[in-house]
């Protein structure tokens, strides 16, 4: 939509258009936000968001390697998500 209008002048399908454009421009895309509680929450790897404390944040930052490690050494018991389909 190239120019704004007021939200009641849009008919459904403009609605369901813009819903579907901003759905796909955040898809994928990881978004952090701090929750009402001071938190940390990152948006984007699915339906819910991944909150932590920044102190554990910082703990899993520091993690990095150990977890790449158990990762690499279980990765035929693992499963991969699929991407979903646009």
């Amino acid at each position: 939509m190239a120019i704004l209008r007021n939200i009641n002048e849009l008919t459904r399908e403009e609605l369901i258009a813009a819903l579907l454009a901003s759905q796909a421009a955040s898809a994928g895309k990881l978004t952090p936000k701090v929750s009402a509680k001071g938190a940390v929450s990152l948006y984007g790897f699915g339906k819910w968001p991944v909150t932590l404390y920044a102190s554990q944040w910082e703990k899993l930052f520091a993690a990095t390697d150990q977890i790449k490690s158990f990762i690499e050494a279980n990765q035929a018991l693992l499963t991969v998500k699929a991407k979903a389909e646009a």
